[in-house]
């Protein structure tokens, strides 16, 4: 059975990826920072699948996650969000923080299991990217930077390997139904109304549709794709005009 690794998998757009990746036939791990949830989670998805703590950031836990299976696919979903304050209040050590979640654990996270899969020969590593590091958000600097920072990542790592047999792409999801997103509107720092105007297709993305993008960037019929960003935001980034981008018409 393909052996599948999760960061971050144990609640929102991780959880969807890997209980899509299991549906898919993968046998997946779940690894994220809470480890009791992961190992939760892991028995929700059936025989097999398996939940284990691991701070993405600390190079030992994730040489040590890496070498618990002989993964095919890697999914690096793990990240934090930022503080959303204006620029000029924002803290140097929380720009360095969200830079080393999304970045350095991407980066320690890839470099540990694609060892196996470039001597096997054998391989897909899907990251997470987001409109975030393609558009400009304001007081979205450190987020905005690491996942812009991830597609270049992708597209380096993917030009190395591209002769080895193993692949590297990356989604970007536009705002996502999560229960992170609902505290940010509950707090008053979103707009859900607002945000599914400027989105073309009138609403929010599911966890489902990326987990969806992200199993068939990791399958055998994305053979011919590596090195590419997916957006799945529902047309935001290819929108350009004055004013809400939804059709009002029903």
């Amino acid at each position: 059975m393909r052996e599948a690794l999760v960061t971050g998998g144990a609640e929102g757009i991780g959880l969807a990826i890997a209980r899509a990746l299991a549906a898919a036939g993968y046998r997946v791990t779940i690894a994220d920072l809470d480890g009791a949830k992961a190992a939760e989670r892991a028995v929700e998805l059936g025989a097999g699948h398996r939940g284990l703590a691991c701070d993405i950031t600390d190079e030992a836990q994730a040489m040590a996650a890496a070498a618990t299976a002989p993964f095919e696919v890697l999914v690096n979903n793990a990240g934090i969000g930022d503080s959303h304050l204006p620029t000029l209040d924002q803290g140097i050590d929380a720009f360095r923080r969200v830079l080393d979640v999304h970045l350095s654990g991407s980066f320690l996270m890839t470099r540990e299991v694609a060892r196996g899969m470039v001597a096997r020969g054998r391989g897909a590593v899907v990251n997470l990217s987001s409109i975030a590091g393609l558009t400009g958000l304001p007081k979205r600097n450190a987020y905005g930077a690491a996942k812009a920072g991830i597609v270049a990542m992708t597209r380096a790592m993917a030009c190395e390997w591209a002769g080895r047999g193993v692949r590297v792409n990356a989604v970007a999801p536009a705002f996502v139904e999560t229960a992170l997103v609902r505290k940010l509107a509950d707090a008053g720092r979103i707009d859900l109304p607002t945000i599914a105007r400027r989105t073309p297709i009138g609403r929010l993305i599911r966890a489902e549709e990326v987990a969806a993008a992200v199993v068939f960037l990791a399958s055998d019929a994305a053979s011919g794709i590596t090195g590419a960003v997916l957006p799945v935001d529902g047309g935001w980034t290819a929108f350009g005009d004055f004013g809400d981008a939804a059709d009002p018409q029903p």
